[in-house]
């Protein structure tokens, strides 16, 4: 089985069927029982069995797996392969991340009648990465990736809403890492987060639209696709606010949007910023986390004569920068140390920080959010230090060796 084969076969097939033509022919090549892929759900909590090979049980409607606790947590978050051998006479269990540039977009697993060698491990690591790649490529195609990530149904608002974030929520680059987590309220609140790579820039923005459900999803709307035609006609960030806070007031109906645009050189490091009415960011820097202030402009859309102010960011190797919107910061979310839980966060990738931080906010309002949450957690590695491996998506500074497990992690055999 090779690469090119693997994914010549799945665009052979039809785009509901190509995980499953993979994993069939990974079995057949591995001599495995059971392959199956997994795909993550909107919020990182659970999984879904998609595409399925062998024995696996694939119920109808598939049965949705919660995350926490698992070792299949344990996989995404350490983006480690696992190896678990429950002993004599027993399947060996092989669960391997598929992800692409950070965004984790499932799990590859397999059962196997014996340990693997570091040949087989190989295979199944590179048929991991493969995998990543043939749901990007599919997944335009068919709303079945669509309706496996939904943990629950989603309201007009929250389609809407979805639609408007990047395809990928996580992103890794030489210089750095980011990753974006948004918790919809009961009644969506029009938070938005979008990031883009050019060649000699990243740039971000974390957006919140006045008041709630579809009329507050189209004002994010409108907003996001203004900075988005802005920006892809090559706009500065100056530009971009400008066109953006001009859209609102011709067809926002006298609605407005604060947000906060961020723009990286990837050349010499330097930073640009601007804060429309927005609360202000984090830093976190030599295990200290602090406020980052600079002056505040005028939401987009206010009928008010104001321009925006590029301001600097004082952002160094090593960084962590949290942007964030005002649902992390109201209600039963004051009752959290939000500085402390970055900080007890910092060892982890900004995808599980994210991640993490929201999953603390829902928890503190027992499920049920007024507001919308939103981060966006960038880890800044300064221009020409690179740490990530292309061939495992592994951050450099991550042991290579796949986690073995002779005990059971808590759930039943998947058999």
């Amino acid at each position: 089985m090779t690469l090119p084969g693997a994914l010549a076969a799945a665009e052979s097939a039809a785009p509901v069927e190509s995980l499953d033509v993979v994993a069939r022919m990974l079995g057949e090549r591995l001599g495995a029982s059971a392959v199956s892929f997994l795909i993550t759900d909107f919020t990182g909590g659970s999984v879904v069995r998609l595409g399925a090979s062998g024995s696996v049980d694939t119920d109808e409607p598939a049965r949705r797996i919660t995350l926490r606790g698992s070792l299949y947590d344990d996989v995404i978050r350490t983006q480690r392969p696992a190896v678990e051998d429950k002993g004599e006479g027993a399947l060996v269990r092989i669960v391997a991340p598929v992800t692409n540039r950070g965004d984790a977009i499932g799990l590859l697993e397999l059962f196997l009648p014996g340990e693997p060698d570091a040949e087989a491990m190989r295979e199944i690591g590179e048929t991991a990465h493969a995998l990543a790649y043939i749901v990007i490529a599919n997944r335009s195609y068919t709303d079945i990736y669509q309706w496996s990530r939904r943990t629950i149904p989603l309201s007009l608002a929250a389609e809407i809403q979805h639609r408007l974030l990047p395809e990928s929520l996580a992103c890794e680059a030489a210089q750095f890492a980011v990753a974006g987590a948004l918790e919809p309220a009961d009644h969506v609140g029009g938070d938005t987060f979008d990031y883009v790579i050019d060649r000699d820039a990243v740039q971000l923005s974390v957006t919140d639209a006045m008041g709630h459900d579809v009329a507050a999803a189209l004002l994010a709307t409108l907003l996001v696709g203004a900075l988005r035609r802005a920006r892809r006609a090559g706009a500065d960030l100056v530009d971009q606010a400008r066109q953006a806070d001009e859209a609102m007031r011709e067809h926002g109906r006298q609605g407005y949007v604060t947000g906060q645009l961020l723009r990286i050189s990837l050349i010499d490091g330097t930073t640009e910023f601007i804060n429309a009415g927005h609360p202000w960011p984090l830093r976190m820097r030599d295990g200290q986390v602090q406020e980052v202030t600079p002056k505040v402009d005028m939401p987009f859309g206010f009928d008010t004569p104001h321009t925006y102010r590029v301001q600097s960011l004082d952002l160094r190797p090593g960084d962590r920068l949290v942007m964030l919107t005002d649902g992390m910061l109201e209600r039963n979310a004051t009752t959290l140390d939000l500085a402390d839980l970055i900080v007890h966060t910092r060892a982890l990738h900004p995808r599980e920080a994210a991640r993490t931080l929201i999953a603390a906010i829902v928890d503190a309002n027992d499920g049920h959010l007024q507001d919308d949450a939103t981060v966006m957690c960038l880890d800044w590695h300064g221009i020409g230090d690179s740490r990530r491996d292309a061939d495992t998506g592994a951050d450099l500074a991550d042991a290579s060796e796949p986690k073995t497990d002779s005990g059971s992690d808590g759930e039943q055999p998947l058999m």
